[in-house]
């Protein structure tokens, strides 16, 4: 039996997902995943580049996500963890996890995302790829677990008050 939900931190790029993430994790003591480091190298190479990902790159990745909280599920463990999961045929893979899938959708006005990753040094995505995730972001839907939160509060703040929101326990 694990100690809760595994809970899917979602986004754009520039939304605060690993912050978050990272704060919520430490918060509960559940195991924390970055899941762009799962991202094959031709992954990265593309998002790199100025290419956005296709559905068959994205494939993979999505089912080494889902196998990685199945690994936490059958060792007793909850977990944090960051995926953009754009749409919700991606969520319906990681759903597809053994234990509960709750997802924490941040959400932000696109010139904030934007001026957050022109403020980037450390990582692959360009702001050039940002118009493509929007377009391709589907929210979560009524029938999805989760919820969808403005994150224009401090990090510290969302962590703390999603550590204790009903929406995403069992």
């Amino acid at each position: 039996m694990t100690d809760g939900p595994h809970l899917v931190v979602m986004g754009v790029a520039g939304s605060g997902k690993t912050t978050v993430a990272r704060l919520l994790a430490a918060r509960l003591g559940r195991p924390f995943l970055e899941a762009d480091d799962l991202h094959p190298t031709a992954n990265v190479a593309k998002m790199t580049a100025g290419i956005p990902l296709t559905d068959a790159d994205r494939g993979p990745w999505l089912r080494t996500i889902r196998d990685w909280m199945t690994a936490q599920t059958e060792a007793g463990r909850a977990s944090v963890l960051t995926c953009s999961a754009l749409r919700v045929t991606y969520r319906d893979v990681l759903r597809g996890a053994k234990g509960d899938v709750r997802f924490i959708h941040l959400a932000l006005p696109p010139e904030v995302l934007a001026a957050r990753l022109a403020a980037r040094r450390d990582h692959f995505m360009p702001t050039s790829l940002l118009a493509s995730q929007l377009a391709t972001l589907e929210p979560l839907t009524s029938d999805e677990a989760g919820c969808t939160v403005e994150a224009v509060a401090p990090a510290a703040e969302l962590a703390e008050a999603l550590a204790t929101d009903p929406r995403l326990t069992p």
